[in-house]
């Protein structure tokens, strides 16, 4: 077994990918904040591509985190000189690939100020973030920016010592303002559509609240390029370990992930970018159809199943894909109630996009658990979910359907399976959720009367009488039977 390190790529076995550029000779240019699995099998990796081809070395990585747990990620990334290997998971056969475009970790400090020096320094050009579909703080029926919260009430008060990500970006363009080094962009990996404006909206918002004059300079120099993001990335426990130690490699941080990536940026970089294009990203001004048929599907899609796998006992996403309900579940559900809102993108129309997903899905060398697919629902369906609900009452669509995902989410969030077995806290607002499951157990209407999340959708009898009836369904003969009632048209 091969401890993972500089001094040890060439004594990787051999049929392993491994950095053919100097790592010593390469200087930093992003600092990315959120160094999970996702980054690394994602942008690092297109990064890493480039340089193989000579290309971008001056846009090396610097990781980053705002929260106390990322001290053990960086611990462990430091300890084998920031290197991560990428372990493709194909039916066909895994490979595996030691990508080295990461050469440098901010250290964690309460008030950020290692991180915020990190990307006041003038050779950092690019900001870029993966901080979960719920950690923009923005209300998630109206959009708008959150300023009630605690974190961004104690960002206002203390601009020098913030507690978030954004408090750390306010403040180093406060420096390079004040310094005259210029601004940077500020890039969004998250499943957002529209990821960049609400960026955007975040950290200038965020700066009024102490400083308008810098509010207003960043709004104007600043830019923050939409895109769309896209590759199933496992999280990393005792089986993606013990397959990098296959390999012969000793990673405490490997990333399994498909064989399939894919990115769409907006070319809105205010003080330079590398040449993703080069190595399959694509630059487009139609960032918003790529986002919109992408989280319409894919990740609205997962949310179509997780919550129904979870409540059936069913572990994987796979392992859900091959239970013919709940895959006759996904491909109905995103035909009939999805598709039709859809609009086609060059080279791919949504039903070709749904055929895509569904082989995605459904790859059984990719261990994608439903609990990590589950995970913050709260931001998750009125992000991806409830959009296409309100399409659907506008247009006289059906919606039946998104009314037993709808109805299926609160039924996990009441936090037993049909089994009776428990099922654990898996939202920031788990709590709450569960208390508010347990009321519509009796009477399903609360559920929907959580405005913050549904909005006036209460209100739209269509929507709010299928929920009832699912959810009722539900509880009194099981998830499956309720499933299976849709598929049979009852």
């Amino acid at each position: 077994m091969i401890k993972l390190s500089n001094a040890s790529l060439p004594l990787l076995p051999d049929g392993i990918l491994r950095p053919t550029y100097d790592r010593a000779m390469l200087r930093p240019g992003i600092v990315h904040i959120g160094m999970g699995n996702f980054h690394r099998a994602h942008q690092a990796w297109y990064l890493h591509r480039l340089m193989e081809q000579g290309l971008a070395l001056d846009w090396a990585i610097i990781g980053a985190g705002v929260r106390a747990y990322d001290t053990a990620q960086r611990e462990k990334l430091v300890a084998q000189d920031f290197l991560t290997t990428l372990i493709a998971l194909d039916p066909s056969g895994t490979s595996a690939e030691v990508v080295g475009s990461v050469i440098g970790y901010v250290p964690i400090a309460v008030g950020n100020g290692p991180l915020i020096r990190e990307m006041a320094d003038p050779q950092i050009r690019i900001v870029s973030l993966t901080v979960t579909e719920g950690g923009y703080y923005i209300d998630p029926v109206t959009k708008a920016f959150d300023a009630a919260h605690t974190d961004i009430v104690h960002d206002a008060a203390n601009p020098a010592t913030p507690r978030t990500a954004f408090g750390a970006i306010v403040a180093a363009l406060r420096l390079r303002r004040d310094g005259g080094t210029g601004p940077f962009t500020v890039q969004s990996c998250d499943n957002l559509q529209g990821n960049g404006a609400i960026l955007r909206q975040t950290v200038v918002s965020l700066a009024r609240l102490s400083d308008p004059a810098l509010a207003d300079w960043i709004n104007a120099h600043c830019s923050f390029p939409n895109s769309m993001v896209d590759c199933i990335v496992p999280a990393t426990g005792p089986k993606e370990l013990a397959l990098a130690q296959g390999f012969g490699i000793d990673d405490a941080v490997p990333v399994t992930h498909e064989n399939f990536r894919q990115w769409v940026i907006e070319d809105d970089f205010c003080a330079g970018r590398p040449d993703w294009d080069k190595v399959g990203a694509m630059f487009s001004d139609n960032v918003h159809g790529y986002e919109a048929q992408k989280i319409r599907i894919l990740n609205a899609g997962h949310q179509v199943i997780a919550s129904v796998a979870e409540v059936m006992g069913l572990t994987t996403i796979s392992e859900t894909m091959a239970h013919p309900a709940i895959h006759a579940l996904f491909r109905k559900v995103a035909q009939d109630e999805i598709i039709p809102h859809v609009i086609p993108v060059p080279g791919m129309t949504p039903a070709q996009y749904v055929d895509l997903i569904d082989s995605r899905f459904a790859n059984p060398a990719i261990v994608d658990t439903v609990r990590r697919v589950a995970f913050d629902g709260s931001s998750r369906h009125p992000g991806m979910v409830l959009p296409t609900v309100r399409d659907g009452l506008r247009a006289g669509a059906p919606v039946r359907g998104l009314a037993l995902v709808e109805a299926a989410w609160a039924r996990m969030c009441e936090g037993t399976r049909d089994d009776g077995s428990k099922i654990a806290p898996n939202d920031p607002f788990w709590d709450m959720l569960t208390e508010t499951a347990g009321q519509a157990r009796r009477n399903p209407r609360p559920w929907l009367e959580q405005r913050q999340f549904y909005g006036d959708l209460a209100d739209a009898p269509r929507f709010a009488d299928a929920f009832d009836q699912w959810l009722t369904i539900m509880y009194q003969d099981g998830m499956e039977a309720a499933v299976q009632r849709y598929l049979d048209g009852r």
